[in-house]
């Protein structure tokens, strides 16, 4: 069930990152190939980030919100916030698929797949639970994709303890 978690923790870190812009939460994850520059001027931005997304109040774009993090991405190297929101969303694709204690990757289809099984396997949950989790788990499904850019696994694997307590 950990594993469940950390794939609802994770899309809902995405979701909030996409509150701020006119893109849906829905969407597909824009993939794209991860340079360390970008890693580690997303864990310098999140502090700042943090405290930008602490004064959203609602899902309606706040142009005043909006600026502030944009300034925010420029000052740690990104071309604005899009391409920040992008890269969040690809480290938050690699990071739902490691196993935290094994450091083992699993692409995100496998994972979930395997996290039905699981569920639905498991007499031990109570029935309104089970139904919960496969619903979260089945709305998971239709977004996960799998990893385009094979290298982003290893870059955010070395950058993993850095980047582990920011999703969470």
């Amino acid at each position: 069930m950990h594993q469940v978690r950390l794939w609802i923790a994770t899309f809902l870190a995405v979701a909030l990152i996409h509150i701020a812009g006119p893109v849906s939460a829905q969407a597909p994850v824009k993939q794209l190939q991860l340079g360390e520059k970008q890693i580690e001027g997303f864990i310098a931005a999140h502090l700042d980030m943090g405290k930008v997304a602490e004064k959203i109040q609602s899902d309606k774009p706040d142009k005043a919100i909006q600026s502030q993090l944009e300034s925010v991405a420029k000052k740690f190297g990104f071309k604005d916030f899009n391409e920040y929101d992008d890269v969040a969303a690809n480290i938050a694709l690699v990071m739902a698929g490691i196993d935290p204690q094994t450091k083992a990757f699993t692409d995100p289809p496998t994972a979930i797949k395997k996290e039905i099984d699981e569920v639905t396997a498991d007499k031990s949950i109570p029935e309104k639970e089970r139904k919960q989790a496969l619903e979260e788990l089945n709305e998971a499904m239709k977004m996960a994709q799998p990893i385009q850019f094979p290298g982003n696994i290893e870059l955010v694997k070395k950058y993993y303890d850095r980047l582990e307590p920011l999703l969470q």
